[in-house]
């Protein structure tokens, strides 16, 4: 039934409005209480798997990958659906439009994404004031639905890099006191030199400004821990030298975790239309294309650190078998975004459902 509503009322508009118009509608059924009630049991129904990773209690293993709610404005209504986790963003310090319409486009013949978004969001300060807000109501949920809040953060785009570590220490600065987790987003392919933040030696001061500015403003963390957990979240385009390079510096830096992996720019992982449609637009791809290289990345980041450093693997998860093929292969925690536009909402639950009883459809 989804998928008819998505062929014929969704496809046919342009893929932001609908985001917004579908977002729009979940946080509106989240403002009712009894519907709220009803659509959390009916939802979230089966979909409790707790484990502790980060230091942190997550209901279950999967959450929601950055790039959907990008100003922490529906963390509860997206909580519903029975996600362990949601991840905000990305914000960066200062407000900014993104990049021009359009910018979002459907690559239907792959269950694909392709954004060219460019950080569009109300800024850190706005952002703080919707995690508050989110705070306060998913405490009120039950105990065992209560999602871990990570927030993704980003450079501004008019922020020259020589910059950057300071304009991610007033992000951090703002926005620790209210995320389980934070996130360094250096791997979107959206702001121009952003991915050149990913060499150790432009990445490591940004690494410290984020750790010391979570450290003064949150003196007493969530996390068993005993800080604010910080990842860094890295590009599947990296060479296997430089994600090498990336997580040992992870290791030196005191990181705690890798979160593999962001949107591919290459477009061989496409065919027939949708790669001449890609070809012709800029912008990282997302969905099922994604997945051979976002496993490798895993396998390759797993071999190499063990269990020094927590990994959340995302991009191209379609079914339950994908779950559990990640987690068997070393990830702590599995991220989805794409699946769920095209799987829509009762996806989520029946993804989780479906990876206890064994079995792959979702």
């Amino acid at each position: 039934m989804y998928r008819l509503i998505l062929r014929t009322v969704f496809v046919p508009m342009d893929a932001e409005r609908a985001h917004r118009i579908s977002f729009g509608g979940l946080r509106a059924l989240d403002r009712v209480p009894g519907v709220r009630a009803a659509l959390g049991a009916l939802f979230s129904a089966g979909t409790g798997d707790p484990a502790e990773v980060l230091g942190l209690p997550f209901p279950n293993r999967v959450g929601l990958a950055a790039g959907f709610d990008k100003n922490a404005a529906g963390v509860r209504a997206l909580a519903l659906l029975g996600f362990g986790h949601i991840e905000v963003g990305t914000i960066t310090a200062h407000s900014q439009p993104g990049n021009a319409r359009p910018r979002l486009f459907r690559l239907l013949d792959h269950d694909a994404i392709l954004n060219r978004m460019g950080f569009n969001n109300d800024g850190a300060r706005a952002a703080s004031f919707n995690l508050r807000t989110a705070r306060t109501r998913v405490a009120r949920m039950p105990l065992g639905r209560q999602p871990i809040i990570g927030v993704n953060l980003g450079k501004t785009k008019v922020v020259d890099a020589v910059r950057a570590a300071e304009d991610y220490r007033e992000s951090a600065r703002i926005l620790a006191p209210f995320a389980d987790y934070l996130v360094i987003n250096v791997s979107s392919p959206n702001t121009p030199g952003l991915r050149d933040l990913q060499s150790t030696a432009a990445l490591e001061p940004i690494i410290r400004a984020v750790q010391e500015a979570a450290a003064s403003a949150v003196p007493a963390p969530r996390s068993r821990l005993g800080h604010v957990p910080l990842l860094v979240k890295i590009a599947p385009d990296l060479a296997d030298a430089d994600v090498i390079a990336v997580a040992e510096l992870a290791l030196r830096t005191g990181v705690d975790g890798l979160i593999t992996t962001n949107t591919t720019i290459d477009r061989t992982v496409l065919d027939g239309s949708d790669r001449r449609f890609a070809l012709a637009e800029a912008g990282g791809i997302s969905g099922r294309p994604l997945a051979g290289r976002a496993f490798d990345v895993l396998r390759l980041v797993k071999a190499h650190v063990g269990d020094r450093l927590a990994v959340i693997s995302v991009g191209g998860v379609s079914d339950a078998r994908d779950v559990r093929a990640r987690l068997a292969a070393g990830a702590d925690l599995v991220q989805v975004y794409s699946g769920m536009i095209y799987g829509g909402p009762f996806w989520p639950g029946r993804l989780l459902r479906a990876i206890r009883r064994g079995t792959r459809r979702a």
